[in-house]
This record gives structure tokens, C-alpha cells and sequence, in this order.
């Protein structure tokens, strides 16, 4: 089987690292690393594992979202944690799916459907409807956002453009933010740079990174 050695960090396919990520170089230097490393690996992940992963996490994100009433997450691209399965349920069950419009300035859109995408930036499927300010992740009550890796601290490390820098101090206080990841993508802790946003948990498809955090309705009130 084959292995990827990244300083510490081992990456098996599955399975998660138990060491931490430490280099005596720069916070960028070893996010670099780590991203690319975490990539090597993905891209050894058979579409058969994908689809297994992604239907076990997706599993246990739907129990957590119940009946939630807006939901802001991504629409996947190969080589991710998918999210289709999810989206699908969640507009099924009449939940409110927000979905990235991928910009400078960061913007959003209503799900309405498969047939109302387009590839929009790096072939990422974007609504073709309505484009929504920055400030319309506020109306969300749960934020799922994809990662590279994501530490037991709760640190994230994302894919380096800032995108998700620039569009999560827009969402409401006490909002729950959780990360979709592999097992094998979880490590002690994440390096990370003062603007980089934790999240409050994470699902791989063995299960939560920690306790799955509560949930709140847009009054603030617990969801469940």
C-alpha cells in the first residue's frame, strides 16, 4: 500500500495521522506542504471510495441538519468531499441550500436545482439565478465549508485562495461552522495565520472531529 511521508505527517489512504505537522519554516511554507501532500493523496482515492466517503459523511451530516431551514455550503468538484448527495436532500426536504457565486467579492446564490448551474470558477457549479451580497450568509443556520485538512483543535486549513477568509466574518454569531473532511485529512493541528477562521466541527466519514455543535434556528433559538 502505498504511503505518503510528508516530514511527520503520514497519509494513508483511510486512515487518519496521529502526528502533528511541524517544520522549522514559515506558516506558508508548511501549509504549502501540507496542501500539497493532502493532494497527492486525494488524487490516489478511487471513485469508489469517493462515492463510499462521501455517502457515510454525508449520512451523518443530514441527521445533524434535521429539518434546518437555511443551509450555506459547496457544491463540489471531483477530487472533494462530494456534497450532491447532501444538496439534493436538503432541497427535498425543503431546506434553503445557499451555494458560493465564486468572486473576488465573495457572493451567493439559492440552489434551485441541477438544471439552473453553470461551471462557474475552477469548473465549480454556481446557480444560475439571483446573486445574493456577502451579507446574505447571515440568513444561514448551519455554514459547511470544504478543507485541505482540519486539525483535533478545530483548525482548518482551506485551499488558499481566501475566499472563505473574506466570506465567513459575514455570517451570523454563533452560527455553527463545520468542515467537511477525509479521516485521513485529520491531524493534531492545522498551521494557521491570524486571519485563518477555526470551525466549530467536523465530519469525515468515520464520524465528528470532537462533539457535533448545537444548531440555531435564524431567531437563535436551538434548532434540536
Amino acid at each position: 500500500r502505498l504511503r505518503l511521508l510528508c516530514d511527520r505527517l503520514l497519509l494513508f489512504p483511510g486512515e487518519p495521522s496521529h502526528a502533528p505537522y511541524d517544520r522549522p519554516m514559515g506558516v506558508d511554507g508548511r501549509k504549502a506542504e501540507l496542501r500539497a501532500a493532502i493532494l497527492t493523496a486525494r488524487s490516489l482515492v478511487s471513485p469508489d471510495g469517493w462515492a463510499a466517503e462521501d455517502t457515510a459523511r454525508n449520512r451523518l451530516l443530514a441527521t445533524w441538519l434535521g429539518q434546518t431551514s437555511t443551509v450555506a455550503l459547496y457544491a463540489a468538484r471531483p477530487g472533494e468531499p462530494g456534497t450532491q448527495q447532501l444538496i439534493d436532500l436538503l432541497a427535498a426536504r425543503g431546506s434553503r441550500v445557499l451555494l458560493p457565486v465564486l468572486r473576488r467579492t465573495p457572493m451567493w446564490a439559492d440552489f434551485e436545482g441541477w438544471a439552473a448551474t453553470r461551471a462557474g470558477a475552477y469548473g465549480i457549479p454556481e446557480p444560475t439565478g439571483a446573486v445574493l451580497p456577502a451579507t446574505a450568509l447571515a440568513e444561514a443556520d448551519a455554514v459547511l465549508v470544504p478543507c485541505l485538512a482540519v486539525g483535533r483543535d478545530l483548525t482548518r486549513l482551506g485551499t488558499g485562495g481566501g475566499w472563505y477568509d473574506r466570506a465567513l466574518p459575514h455570517r451570523r454569531p454563533g452560527t455553527p461552522l463545520v468542515a467537511l473532511t477525509r479521516a485521513a485529512e485529520v491531524i493534531d493541528t492545522v498551521p494557521t495565520l491570524p486571519h485563518d477562521v477555526s470551525v466549530d466541527g467536523a465530519v469525515s466519514e468515520r464520524g465528528w472531529v470532537g462533539a457535533p455543535p448545537s444548531l440555531t434556528m435564524g431567531d437563535g433559538l436551538p434548532n434540536r
